[in-house]
């Protein structure tokens, strides 16, 4: 049986750097197969496509490094999309977007306060506010999908369509919360007090770490990144169906997987959550230009996230694969 516990051992070295070796095999693979892969414009495309769902990956990766899950970032999404895309020739986009934003937040710590403080499980919270969220949403909208009256003379377009220095907005937006969530999660006593709970809630709380707080926050964070995905997408489109998240919060847990956050807790970095979020949209985006068909991606996803969880297990218990649990 392969053993992972020897330092500097094959099954260490995948464990830690396994993500970046499959986003080079993969760059490299879909480059021979399409030389259009590698083109400049495409990469930029498939980068300004993903960032909607890497924002959103960036706050669920703190809260699976607290040891939780977040099953409501899709719902919450299409709620964030649709009011503002609705405020916004009710009161104009310049309350809209903070209206926006506070009224998602409030979605966050809602169920922030049931998991951190009342300690319900993360999972049957955020199912359940995953359809609490969505009937909210056809609540507000009236069951009807929502579109900007005036769409060529708004500024509100400039954070999906908009660019600067060449770069879209998405992408600038998506850079720049990933580099002031990673250094939030690395470099601070926050940071360190999340990898705390998720390593062991018990041992943190006895050190005098406020858990339910953390964890609160963390839920804070996580609707923070699902408003700023909302206000990009419904920027992007000036319109939207009120189901557009839906779906999204398995894709988007699927990218935190793949950047080796652990289900379990404690573990994984916003630099690889980011690098997990790009390869999911350049397999879908290779699989495409290659000539096979979109619903291929699904099974393709399905075989890498069961490797990521395989080798994040295996790390755990120093075997590769065992007769024996």
């Amino acid at each position: 049986m392969a053993d992972l516990t020897k330092q500097g051992g094959i099954g260490d070295f995948l464990a830690r750097q396994g993500i970046l070796i499959a986003f080079v095999v993969f760059m490299v693979g879909f480059s021979v197969a399409n030389a259009r892969f590698i083109d400049p414009d495409n990469i930029m495309g498939v980068v300004r496509s993903s960032a909607i769902m890497g924002v959103m990956a960036l706050g669920v990766t703190f809260v699976v490094i607290s040891g939780n899950l977040d099953l409501s970032v899709g719902s919450m999404m299409s709620f964030s999309t649709i009011v503002v895309l609705d405020l916004h020739d009710k009161i104009g986009p310049a309350l809209a977007i903070p209206a926006m934003f506070a009224l998602t937040l409030c979605l966050g710590a809602f169920i922030g306060f049931l998991v951190g403080y009342l300690k319900l499980n993360s999972l049957i919270v955020t199912l359940g506010m995953l359809s609490a969220i969505h009937g909210l949403t056809l609540t507000w909208s009236g069951g009807k999908n929502m579109d900007i009256a005036d769409k060529e003379g708004t500024w509100f377009k400039v954070f999906g369509q908009g660019d600067a220095l060449g770069i879209p907005v998405p992408i600038l937006l998506f850079a720049l919360l990933a580099a002031v969530l990673g250094i939030m999660l690395a470099k601070t006593p926050f940071g360190r007090k999340v990898y705390a709970v998720g390593g062991n809630a018990t041992a943190a709380t006895f050190s005098g770490i406020r858990r339910a707080r953390v964890v609160f926050t963390c839920y804070l964070l996580s609707a923070f990144c699902v408003a700023t995905a909302g206000l990009i997408q419904a920027s992007r489109s000036l319109g939207s169906q009120n189901t557009v998240g839906q779906g999204l919060e398995l894709e988007v847990l699927a990218a935190v997987i793949l950047g080796g956050a652990s289900l379990m807790g404690g573990s994984g970095t916003i630099f690889k959550t980011v690098i997990g979020v790009l390869i999911l949209g350049f397999i879908q985006n290779g699989l495409l230009l290659v000539g096979l068909q979109f619903y291929v991606q699904f099974v393709v996803t399905w075989v890498i996230i069961i490797l990521a969880v395989w080798l994040d297990i295996a790390a755990k218990r120093g075997k590769l694969w065992s007769l024996i649990a």
